[in-house]
């Protein structure tokens, strides 16, 4: 559909390309100079009601439905129980075009992108991987970071629980192998052990929870990326479809069990990224992140 109304309009203009020619012959600073001015006399011809009507029917400017003041006391305890070497950073609302699909292989369509070469934050995670390349460059020290944040999606899904936007914290953890002591492994059990925290004094004594991991390089899997959190059962899911590709050597699923089903919480496992923005081979990445919105709102039924 978006070849056929490219094509339509590059027809109706009479300029066969132009997208083409847009994203390729002109230079970055002229094109936004172009997209400025044409943004401009868009919203030049705009009017209150304009922007009482797209208020009401634009997905990604309406208010969320949970509650803020449960969604604050959930960070305050999350950043609290943060395990030690771990640091709070308050990302940006946006990050650099293409850090959604360059790094994470997510289709740039899913990402809302600006004029200004950036784009709105989809996932902390990638941030967080660039913040840790940039300290990683500078000193060869694991960096361990944590943050909380509200993403945005353009993704077209359905169901209650499918949201715009929505508010998530995340861990990342990079550094390198030392003997005996694989960094995947470490952080993994690292990044489980503090989600089995969160989630349980969030969610009460009576709520099921449930670690399900996923051995990407090997099957039968290995049990050595198995470690014990009380109060959680572990298991592995090689069943897993999604996430290959995405996630490199193991990854994993945190769901609790409410109103009859299991709901996934939250997503992470090991991945390239700091190889490739530090373009080492040697670089060990493992990310993940938990939903604070679900789990407030289970904690509220």
């Amino acid at each position: 559909m978006k070849d056929e109304i490219l094509a339509r309009v590059e027809r109706e203009l009479g300029v066969p390309g132009l997208a083409e020619k847009l994203a390729t012959e002109i230079q970055q600073a002229d094109l936004h100079s172009l997209l400025l001015e044409v943004f401009r006399r868009r919203a030049a011809g705009r009017t209150p009601a304009d922007l009482v009507a797209d208020w009401a029917r634009n997905r990604f400017v309406r208010p969320s439905s949970a509650d803020p003041q449960a969604l604050a006391r959930f960070d305050v305890a999350a950043f609290a129980a943060l395990p030690g070497g771990f640091e709070p950073i308050e990302l940006g609302p946006v990050t650099p075009l293409g850090t959604s699909s360059v790094l994470a292989t997510v289709h740039q369509d899913k990402v809302l992108a600006s004029i200004r070469s950036v784009e709105v934050l989809s996932d902390a995670t990638n941030a967080l991987a660039l913040e840790c390349a940039a300290r990683r460059r500078k000193s060869p020290a694991p960096v361990h970071l944590a943050a909380s944040h509200r993403h945005l999606r353009t993704s077209q899904l359905s169901g209650p629980l499918s949201l715009a936007h929505f508010r998530l914290f995340a861990l990342c953890s990079a550094g390198r192998d030392s003997r005996g002591a694989p960094f995947h492994g470490t952080a993994l059990a690292t990044h489980l052990d503090f989600y089995a925290r969160v989630a349980r004094a969030a969610l009460g004594p009576d709520v099921p929870l449930r670690f399900a991991l996923t051995d990407l390089a090997s099957d039968p899997p290995r049990e050595a990326w198995l470690s014990r959190h009380p109060g959680v059962e572990v298991v592995f899911d090689q069943s897993r479809a999604s996430g290959r590709g995405y996630y490199t050597d193991v990854c994993f699923k945190i769901h609790a069990h409410h109103g009859g089903e299991w709901l996934e919480l939250g997503d992470g496992g090991g991945v390239d990224w700091t190889r490739k923005l530090l373009a080492n081979a040697k670089e060990r990445l493992v990310i993940s992140g938990i939903s604070s919105e679900r789990i407030c709102a289970i904690a509220a039924a």
